[in-house]
């Protein structure tokens, strides 16, 4: 029988009442990954088929998530104990990633057994952030023994290797944020790690000895505590370099500018967040005895710009990069009636040009006489300069017109520039070549 006329034919597909059971298993766990562990965990409920899906999945996330409500931190201890038991339980396969995190409950779990089976089942990358309260959590002797690891994140815990460990000859990234560990078994632990990228440490607490940096991969290196702590050996690749300083008693050892720089030929990117490491180590020169000619990018998040030493070595610095194309500086609250410094004058930079210097962004400034000068400096001495952002502090409308007014007068030497002042967060002052 033929449609009748005028009428449009459609057309259903009836689709099985449980089409994502119908899915590969592939494209299942794919989804599931993506879920919260909570909304995971639920899906053990649909049918039977679902209910140990969850329990094949190669990545597992344990966070605050599954906590949210005072109930749950009270039984805190049962329902921990319950997840992770049924996991090892029905687990099959081999689990790859594992996340614990849980820095803000009051105490650590006891999580011997869980490592001893994250051993077993051939883990590469483990996350363990652990609460900040209480007694440190000890690492069992099972966690030495987790030579299959890529990828490692410690955070509060207490690591005591037996005397036999040579460390982790396959690890590629390794993250330590206030761990117990002494200078002699970290410096161990770091040089018998031959084929390391990426380490970060975050040291909260002053360490007996200098620790020693061998990494002949080593390509990027975040650190933060006490810069006398550490002595970078050999790491010839090393490409970015972060570093913030935190003294932890007044008489420190302060490092030299040109012995701390000497080996960092293939540098790209840096970041100092205190200049006053080697601020005040003796004589600091115009510029460095050799030039670095990798670095690209710099950022300096704190200085104060009325401190001479941190202002000379800043500059010392950035004349030794003749290839930086970006420069970010975060200058500290500092009075108004701070002096101009000679050193930023633009006359002490006739020798210099910053012919790659593409952009610049100045942080928390408020007009004191030394921003200005540096301000007017950078735009004097960099002829392939396109942007200068501004980002100032609350100021008062009449010291933004000053500013401004200022920054009109400035000679620049690229006649591309673009000075950018930024009064806040939604609202852009551009002023016109």
């Amino acid at each position: 029988m033929m449609p009748p006329k005028g009428k449009k034919q459609y057309h259903c597909q009836i689709l099985p009442l449980d089409m994502l059971s119908s899915l590969p298993e592939n494209v299942i766990d794919d989804i599931l990954l993506r879920l919260p562990l909570r909304d995971v965990v639920r899906t053990s409920i649909l049918s039977k088929k679902w209910r140990y899906n969850w329990c094949r999945l190669p990545e597992l996330a344990l966070d605050q998530t599954l906590w949210i409500t005072k109930k749950d931190l009270m039984y805190f201890a049962h329902k921990f104990t319950k997840i992770v038991t049924h996991f090892m339980r029905f687990h099959d396969g081999p689990i790859t990633k594992f996340t614990l995190f849980i820095p803000y409950l009051e105490r650590s779990p006891n999580i011997d057994k869980l490592i001893r089976f994250l051993c077993r089942n051939g883990i590469r990358h483990l996350v363990l952030r652990l609460p900040i309260r209480g007694n440190l959590y000890e690492l069992p002797p099972s966690f030495f023994t987790c030579f299959e690891l890529r990828h490692l994140t410690l955070q509060n815990l207490l690591i005591l290797p037996p005397p036999a460990f040579r460390g982790f000859d396959r690890l590629i990234s390794l993250e330590l944020r206030d761990v117990t560990i002494s200078s002699k078994l970290l410096e161990s632990l770091i040089s018998h790690c031959l084929l390391l990228e990426q380490l970060v440490l975050q040291i909260s607490s002053a360490l007996s000895e200098v620790i020693g940096i061998n990494g002949p991969m080593l390509r990027s290196f975040d650190f933060t505590g006490s810069m006398s702590s550490i002595c970078l050996k050999s790491t010839p690749l090393l490409a970015k370099l972060s570093l913030t300083h935190r003294e932890y008693y007044v008489a420190a050892r302060k490092s030299n500018i040109a012995e701390f720089f000497e080996s960092f030929s293939a540098i790209e990117y840096l970041h100092l967040n205190d200049m006053s490491f080697v601020a005040g180590a003796g004589e600091i020169p115009t510029r460095l005895s050799f030039n670095l000619n990798c670095v690209k990018h710099l950022r300096i998040s704190s200085i104060f710009l009325g401190c001479w030493d941190e202002v000379a070595c800043a500059l010392c610095l950035i004349r030794s990069f003749p290839f930086l194309q970006y420069m970010e500086i975060k200058v500290e609250r500092d009075d108004n009636d701070i002096p101009a410094l000679k050193c930023l004058d633009v006359e002490c930079f006739s020798d210099v040009s910053f012919n790659h210097l593409r952009e610049v962004k100045l942080i928390q400034t408020n007009g004191t006489i030394p921003e200005m000068q540096l301000m007017k400096l950078l735009l004097a001495v960099s002829p392939g300069l396109e942007r200068m952002l501004i980002e100032p502090c609350l100021v008062e409308d009449s010291a933004n017109v000053r500013i401004l007014a200022e920054l009109t007068k400035f000679q620049r030497a690229s006649p591309e520039a673009e000075v950018v002042y930024k009064l806040d967060k939604h609202r852009y002052y551009d002023h016109p070549v």
